[in-house]
């Protein structure tokens, strides 16, 4: 997988890219090389599940392991925490209603790569994301989807 565009991330996400790489060389990887070993000393190799299992699971974090590689090559850290609650920015947690129907959201602002809208991470690059950049509290601004619809911002807060 290469990659034509920086990604942003925070110092956070590149943590935690740090460290579930770690976890892949230094325990995953050899645990796979293990189970590989075991499967082949079960001899005929044409018909063994366990070893055709391994090998795909080698390739999964084979894979793995180069796209998080790939990714780190390619980011652009975002060194320092947001300085003010005034602006929505990377790395802050910002809390708006939603005017279509008035209910009130809080998500945090992050990198592409670490985004999970099940954990209210946002990317910076999605449609809300990308509206909220910039914007102050009390500024609304039109989420462009399929069917645009308009945001307040109601608060910004600094990442813990």
């Amino acid at each position: 997988m290469t990659m034509d565009k920086k990604l942003t991330i925070t110092k956070r996400g590149k943590e935690a890219l740090e460290s579930e790489l770690r976890n892949l060389i230094d325990v995953v990887r050899p645990e796979v090389i293990e189970q590989l070993k075991a499967a082949r000393a079960q001899g005929d190799l044409s018909e063994n599940a366990d070893y055709d299992a391994a090998r795909n699971r080698q390739a999964e974090v084979e894979h793995r392991i180069n796209e998080i590689e790939d990714i780190l090559s390619n980011s652009t850290v975002i060194d320092d925490k947001p300085v003010n609650t005034k602006v929505v920015a990377l790395g802050t947690k910002v809390t708006f209603k939603d005017l279509s129907d008035n209910t009130e959201h809080t998500v945090e602002i992050v990198g592409t790569v670490e985004a999970n809208p099940l954990e209210n991470l946002i990317s910076n690059e999605c449609p809300i994301g990308a509206a909220m950049i910039g914007k102050h509290v009390g500024e609304k601004t039109v989420v462009n989807t399929s069917e645009p619809y308009e945001i307040e911002i109601l608060n910004i807060a600094l990442d813990k």
